[in-house]
């Protein structure tokens, strides 16, 4: 039996506009900042062309030391210059950005990684909301003020072809040589090998020679896990624009500890048989710009980050100052979502103007888990079109993955996550189920408030541990039970 829910209020009509014109200011704030403070990149002319550095475009040649050698002959230029990739594939290692260099890939000009895992150095980052030693990036920016990626060509991760390139696994457990060994989740995606002592990051590090990873410190030649495609760490005023990244080994847009940055006309694409290929990660960054665009890969298509259990807690740094907008979101596990990682807390994010397809899990998500602790909070989802995505929405602050199955569960925090403050409005499309509202009973999800939803799903909306959910301009038409059903909710 169809069942439909609509509720309608004498005073909604005053109520939406007074709420219409609260998230029309904040959304203001957010794009005036954006439009004072956010991507002010230098504007550098001098060309570095990686040809003239012996640079080969056959796709086979490993150009590894010949494009570094154009970065570092760039930034040491007086002012700066621009690295240019040019028509051709070429195939290449990590490489290191430095201050006073930008990076154009021309079009037709392919950047392409390799899939061995020695050209990869390993470095202090944060992988999975933990600071440690990890495999570097494709392309790494660490420690730069007014830096631009741009052009009409791809970066490209080999993405499809790092499995054939696994290390060999761990020990079985039980095999007495492995007795003193742990394989956290972020320690290698069940293969790899331990991770090492957690390092302070939080403040800039220094980035390693890529030439020669074993005479430095901070790069072991130690095996951690597949490389990301592109990593900003510790960045300001940083703009992206025009490029396609594609095939990353695991996720893709990496932007830590970083902010005014601008992201836009950028594709990504990433494909749905490698695991964690996240489209973008912004982690612990502010002043974050994000428009027009398009991602379709196997993970969260945006995920917005801030750090996980007791090493969040302790570096404590929000995201926060986040505007994503007129862009499209295809298959994936979100279209932009706040989690897992919540230590830092998250807060004063828009997404609007913006079209999640078919095959997208959940294009509103929200994921945390009792260990995480912090504060989500003011956040808005505004003008979205679904087409056929798996939920409407989904909030859970007791999620978990498999790989977090299989590892011993952490203590609470205290306190425990907080989720609050959520707008849904202007969304209307179908689904196959309207999703899950899923609190904590000692930390309930608080204050939600849809305006002018319209969803069309095969099942309805659950709704357990919550408080002050505003369901009176939501409208489900849904084909089997229950419209909305509700467990401890106030």
């Amino acid at each position: 039996m169809r069942k439909t829910i609509s509720v309608l209020l004498g005073a909604l009509p005053v109520a939406l506009a007074a709420l219409a014109l609260c998230t029309t200011v904040a959304s203001a704030q957010i794009a005036a900042t954006s439009a004072k403070s956010y991507a002010n990149p230098a504007k550098r002319t001098k060309r570095f062309l990686i040809t003239d550095f012996g640079a080969v475009a056959d796709g086979k040649t490993v150009n590894t030391k010949a494009i570094q050698a154009a970065i570092d002959k760039c930034a040491a230029n007086k002012e700066g210059g621009v690295v240019v990739v040019p028509k051709g594939t070429f195939l290449s290692g990590a490489i290191f950005l430095k201050q006073g260099v930008n990076l154009l890939v021309e079009k037709d000009g392919v950047l392409k990684g390799t899939t061995n895992p020695e050209d990869y150095p390993q470095v202090q980052t944060r992988w999975e909301g933990t600071e440690e030693m990890w495999t570097s990036a494709f392309v790494n920016a660490f420690n730069v003020t007014g830096l631009t990626i741009s052009g009409e060509g791809t970066i490209d991760g080999s993405g499809e072809n790092w499995g054939q390139n696994r290390p060999p696994a761990p020990p079985a457990a039980g095999d007495a040589a492995a007795a003193p060994l742990t394989f956290p989740q972020h320690c290698g995606f069940a293969y790899g090998t331990t991770c090492g002592p957690v390092p302070v990051l939080s403040q800039p590090v220094a980035v390693p020679d890529a030439m020669n990873p074993a005479s430095s410190p901070a790069a072991p030649r130690q095996y951690r896990g597949r490389p990301r495609l592109v990593a900003i760490q510790n960045a300001k005023d940083v703009l992206i624009t025009g490029v396609t990244l594609e095939h990353q080994a695991v996720w893709c847009l990496f932007i830590l500890y970083s902010q005014n940055v601008e992201v836009e006309r950028v594709t990504i694409r990433g494909d749905h048989s490698t695991p964690s290929a996240d489209g973008m990660d912004i982690d612990s960054s502010r002043h974050v710009h994000v428009n027009r665009v398009d991602i379709d890969t196997n993970d969260d298509c945006i995920s917005i980050k801030s750090g996980k259990d007791a090493d969040g807690l302790r570096v404590n740094r929000p995201a926060e100052d986040i505007l994503v907008e007129n862009s499209h979101f295809g298959a994936g596990g979100s279209g932009v979502d706040m989690g897992s990682e919540t230590s830092g807390g998250i807060r004063n994010v828009v997404i609007q103007n913006c079209v999640m397809d078919n095959n997208n899990s959940a294009p509103i998500r929200f994921k945390s888990a009792p260990s995480r602790g912090g504060l989500v909070e003011n956040i808005t989802y505004r003008n979205l079109v679904l087409h056929q995505t798996r939920q409407f929405i989904e909030m859970n602050l007791n999620w978990s993955n498999r790989a977090m199955a299989r590892q011993p569960t952490p203590p609470p925090a205290n306190p425990l996550p907080v989720f609050r403050n959520v707008k849904i409005i202007n969304v209307s499309g179908d689904a196959q189920t309207a999703g899950t509202i899923n609190g904590l009973p000692d930390s309930p999800i608080q204050g939600v408030t849809f305006q002018n939803c319209k969803i069309t799903a095969n099942t309805g909306l659950r709704i357990s541990h919550a408080r002050d959910i505003d369901l009176s301009g939501l409208t489900l038409d849904v084909k089997q039970g229950e419209a909305i059903t509700k467990t401890d909710v106030q």
